[in-house]
């Protein structure tokens, strides 16, 4: 029964998906521990420990029983969690019990399994943002030629097409799925390196056979799926892989903030909508209201997502000599919460980018209320072709252009740029043929090639190359 007196991280109540959340849970973290001492007693026999394979398979049966009531007795006796979890262990495997963490120490099955885990929950990021990156592929490609006004500095300013727009928050997927799949495969397991990272105890264990204890690090790496383990440590794997993982993450967040803040002024303008399902309520309040919720936390929780970056960089950079401790604490908190924090992001991302909802009749308004200002320069370079003074045209549009700006936000009243140049005969045109200059697919320059041409040399590769990467559906439960 759950207990509503007792504080629960939104992450895990709210956000996260069951996926993402099993991987950070008690069961799959100590489930890890046992198979990686499954992994060193293999090993072991291997290289000609008395191990037997009696011992192996006892331990090989109860890989998921855990006891966590009985492991926590333990913990309150030994105030040492893997301790707790050898004993816990031992009680199921009376057989295999003497040759239980045999040469380990507690980071042999601590740090190699937030290794694992966190490769894993790279795994389950990358086939989002890929996901995510085919939604926003179909959405370019529809609307690679819909004219739409451009902003510079929230200005506007030269057109580009909605579909091109799409490319921005396309291209930033793609070197976040750069990112990860890189951090993925140089991603290393501690190993077995001792105390102090000497390997003294297996050296023992051994015999002084170097060779061995270098061979015990190699069978271990390929058991849980590794190409390797890092060549030299302390105690610990060096905390800088934690930063390097958690700024992936924090890339992450940084693409789906600017993703998010680019569609909350969308809806402002009420060019294009996050999707909103028939029972939502948008405000208390305003009952007409359809507010940007779902964009909105993307950008609160991506924020917190990219703070937390910084934990595990001050963390790596107190470290003392061999191994000192104050990292514990901190990684339990900030690696669980990162990796829960991006999932919430991307799931969020996934669910908006799937029911984009744009509204070109809205588009092309805007578009043609700032066009005649767009159009100046043809204006003004068909006036000169005509033997115009191309400095004399400049100052006269220049004069007419502020006069409508003003017009447009002292008054409240319709752009009339074009009206004026018309009436004005130092440009010897027309109204009419001022108006046939207006149409907007003169002015978005390359933007539809430019994004064909994208998508087609440099986005249909990745989704090739991840074309069986499949994420599923991102339920939103809140």
């Amino acid at each position: 029964m759950k207990d509503y007196r007792s504080y629960e991280t939104p992450l895990n109540s709210r956000y996260a998906s069951p996926e993402m959340k099993y991987l950070f849970s008690s069961q799959y973290k100590f489930s890890t521990w046992r198979r990686l001492w499954v992994a060193l007693a293999e090993a072991e026999q291997q290289l000609g420990l008395e191990i037997s394979d009696e011992q192996i398979d006892e331990m090989k049966a109860h890989l998921e029983d855990i006891d966590f009531e009985k492991a926590a007795e333990y913990e309150s006796k030994f105030r040492h969690d893997v301790m707790a979890h050898v004993h816990t262990f031992g009680e199921l495997c009376p057989k295999a019990r003497p040759i239980i963490h045999l040469g380990a120490t507690s980071c042999y099955v601590g740090d190699n399994t937030d290794v694992i885990i966190m490769r894993q929950g790279l795994q389950l990021l990358l086939a989002k943002l890929t996901e995510i990156l085919r939604r926003l592929t179909d959405f370019a490609r529809q609307y690679q030629d819909l004219p739409t006004l451009a902003y510079t500095h929230y200005q506007p300013a030269q057109p580009t097409t909605v579909g091109k727009r799409a490319t921005l928050w396309i291209n930033d997927i793609l070197m976040d799925i750069e990112e990860v799949q890189q951090t993925m495969d140089g991603l290393k397991l501690l190993g077995s390196k001792g105390t102090t990272g000497t390997q003294a105890s297996f050296l023992e264990l051994f015999d002084n056979d170097y060779e061995k204890v270098r061979r015990l690090d190699g069978l271990i790496a390929q058991k849980m799926g590794f190409e390797q383990c890092v060549p030299v440590s302390g105690q610990t794997y060096s905390r800088k892989v934690d930063f390097k993982v958690l700024s992936v993450l924090a890339l992450i967040g940084q693409s789906a903030a600017k993703f998010s803040n680019d569609m909350r002024l969308l809806q402002h303008m009420k060019e294009m909508e996050e999707p909103f399902e028939k029972n939502q309520i948008g405000s208390s309040a305003m009952a007409y209201k359809r507010n940007p919720m779902r964009c909105e936390r993307i950008a609160a929780l991506a924020r917190y997502l990219m703070i937390d970056s910084l934990n595990p960089a001050v963390t790596a950079a107190t470290q003392w000599f061999e191994r000192t401790l104050d990292d514990s604490a901190n990684k339990r908190l900030s690696i669980a919460e990162g990796f829960l924090c991006c999932d919430a992001v991307l799931n969020l991302y996934l669910n908006v980018s799937s029911g984009l909802v744009v509204y070109p009749k809205m588009i092309e308004k805007h578009l043609r209320e700032e066009l005649p200002f767009m159009a100046t320069e043809n204006i003004m370079m068909d006036a000169v072709r005509r033997g115009g003074d191309r400095q004399e045209l400049h100052e006269r549009i220049r004069e007419h252009s502020m006069a409508a700006a003003r017009q447009v936000k002292q008054e409240g009243k319709a752009n009339d740029l074009i009206q004026r140049i018309a009436a004005d005969p130092v440009f010897g045109v027309t109204e009419a043929e001022l108006t046939s200059l207006l149409s907007p697919e003169k002015y978005v320059g390359c933007a539809a090639l430019q994004t064909e041409v994208f998508l087609r040399e440099v986005v249909e590769p990745v989704l090739e190359k991840y074309k069986d990467l499949k994420a599923g559906e991102a339920s939103i439960h809140v």
